[in-house]
């Protein structure tokens, strides 16, 4: 019997609501991530341990998790509609897992990774952007709005035009990365406080992006935000 879209939706957002971060961070001994720099559990506020490997890690982890709850969906129901539940639910999770008080990260890396299960010109479209953004503005948070405003307007190009390369449920998938892109930009609000008020630290930007952290300048500069 195929798992129900419940059951999907549940095992999507305790995928998502894994904070490697956190749980690399207190195994490997370089602190709890919570009252380091932003507090933020993702890969950026790893990368301000100093821990490098850890960083890359949670990046990974993070993305990972988003594609497995899509490929895990799509493997026991056959149903791109449930697939697309469970995607959206492990996205909900890393933003706000249930045993941190609903405080989790912003979501870009598992965004991309729900996305690459999706549709993978699309998510390699969006990894694209937040690289290309990111290294262009040298604002993190700009390359990972930007990011996830790519996946839904490239689906919707296609799905406007009719386009036979869609894949399959490419409305609901439409649907599901609109909303993603809509949470993860409310997610990003002080950041976009910072940018209008010129203050947002740059990457690479030196001792006073953080110091403003409060981080130190001896630390890493800030990586791509996910």
């Amino acid at each position: 019997m195929a798992p129900t879209p419940i059951i999907c939706a549940l095992i999507g957002y305790v995928l998502g609501a894994i904070p490697f971060g956190l749980l690399l961070t207190r195994a490997f001994g370089a602190g709890d991530l919570r009252s380091i720099g932003s507090g933020n559990i993702g890969a950026t506020n790893v990368l301000r341990t100093g821990r490098k490997g850890l960083a890359a890690a949670t990046l990974l982890l993070d993305g990972g998790k988003g594609a497995v709850a899509v490929l895990l969906a799509r493997h026991f129901t056959h149903d791109e509609h449930v697939a697309a539940i469970a995607g959206f639910a492990a996205f909900g999770g890393h933003l706000f897992p249930l045993w941190l008080n609903f405080r989790g990260g912003k979501g870009v890396a598992t965004m991309l990774g729900v996305t690459l299960a999706a549709w993978w010109p699309a998510g390699v479209a969006a990894l694209l952007v937040w690289l290309t953004g990111a290294l262009v503005t040298r604002f993190s948070s700009v390359g990972g709005m930007l990011a996830a405003l790519a996946a839904p307007a490239i689906l919707a190009v296609g799905v406007a035009s009719g386009a036979a390369w869609l894949p399959p449920g490419a409305a609901r998938w439409l649907v599901v990365l609109l909303a993603m892109a809509v949470l993860l930009i409310l997610k990003h609000a002080d950041n976009i406080g910072r940018l209008r008020a010129g203050t947002e630290s740059k990457i690479g930007g030196g001792k006073d992006g953080a110091d403003r952290l409060g981080i130190g300048g001896n630390h890493p500069p800030a990586p791509l935000d996910p």
